[in-house]
């Protein structure tokens, strides 16, 4: 089993003193680093303690080394959507569910309606399905590891039009993409 607890303490911008104040009783920042790295066992009542401090379900700090993972595959900047370097695990919010796999952008600068810090949540979707996304929201990957993110606005036969966010934007056109993200939940932090 993996710990997550260094994920989701960084996605919620605490450092490790600051789950250990947010712990009852209190504890230390080596406690909750030990506890992190695996160098201290995480028993049920760390784990209890610890996911009240992250204000998380404590089944979220931990999971299977074989079950598949929510990432965050790339990133929203002034020059439109990027691969990050290597995807990052990301918190699944808890509304989210389903069989199809989830991924998430990270939105670094402002572009229409999102805002810098936002998190999209997207869920795949096979080509064939790119009709039902018409009009909405998508990330698409094109070559050489790069992405397209923005309004589905044409599908024709192997050919995907996306309209990026913003004013001015171009059109821009994926011929066979492997798959699609459409968007399903916005998170802003207040």
């Amino acid at each position: 089993m993996i710990n997550r607890i260094r994920d989701i303490r960084k996605e919620k911008g605490m450092t490790l003193a600051d789950v250990a104040a947010a712990c009852v009783p209190a504890t230390t920042a080596q406690t909750i680093g030990r506890l992190e790295t695996g160098m201290r066992n995480l028993s049920l009542v760390w784990m209890n303690r610890i996911a009240d401090a992250l204000n998380v379900e404590p089944e979220m700090l931990v999971r299977g080394e074989a079950s598949a993972q929510p990432q965050i595959v790339a990133r929203l900047t002034d020059t439109g959507a990027e691969a990050l370097p290597k995807p990052r695990d990301a918190i699944l919010p808890t509304q989210l569910a389903g069989s199809m796999p989830l991924i998430c952008l990270a939105i670094e600068a402002s572009a229409g309606e999102y805002r810098a810090g936002d998190q999209l949540w997207l869920r795949q979707l096979p080509p064939e399905e790119a009709q039902q996304a018409i009009n909405r929201d998508i990330l698409v990957p094109r070559k050489g590891g790069r992405f397209a993110f923005g309004r589905l606005i044409d599908r024709r036969e192997t050919l995907v039009g996306v309209l990026p966010p913003g004013i001015g934007q171009r059109q821009i056109v994926i011929d066979n993409p492997p798959w699609l993200a459409v968007a399903e939940m916005l998170v802003r932090k207040l």
